[in-house]
């Protein structure tokens, strides 16, 4: 499923904000959605890396979406989430706004990424499922962690 989309396919995503702007990750992916807490910073990581968690006896490294998406940072407040997932085997925790729903849709409502879709935050764009009184950009995750 990496850049071809099978017609009648029915893709179930984790929704969640970053921004005011909705985008979704394949819930098979995803492993648990967590509130923020106890994270340690680690010396001279990327700047994007918020730093890394303690998940039941396993570091995770946690990654600030919105630093990486080069958005203007923000509080963490009651609604922000971390999204564990599975990532090419690497277990990474993602910290969003907040997560909405899960969400099934036909695979032909989503086309390509837009060719203005430039720079860092561009290439980490799978396509933008279009529903009736929205946009929801989905991410392609691989790609996201493969260039961190």
């Amino acid at each position: 499923m990496e850049n071809s989309l099978v017609m009648d396919e029915v893709l179930q995503l984790v929704t969640f904000s970053l921004d005011q702007e909705v985008y979704a990750v394949d819930i098979l992916n995803v492993q648990e959605i967590n509130r923020i807490t106890g994270i340690t910073k680690v010396p001279n990581a990327a700047n994007y890396m918020e730093g890394v968690i303690n998940l039941r006896g396993k570091v995770i490294p946690v990654i600030n979406l919105r630093k990486k998406f080069g958005l203007q940072n923000k509080e963490v407040d009651d609604s922000s989430r971390t999204i564990i997932m599975d990532i090419q085997g690497v277990t990474y925790g993602l910290m969003v706004d907040s997560v909405s729903e899960v969400l099934r849709i036909p695979s032909d409502v989503v086309e390509p990424p837009p060719p203005l879709a430039s720079g860092m935050a561009g290439m980490f764009i799978k396509g933008i499922a279009k529903l009736e009184n929205r946009l929801i950009i989905l991410v392609n995750i691989d790609k996201l962690m493969g260039q961190s």
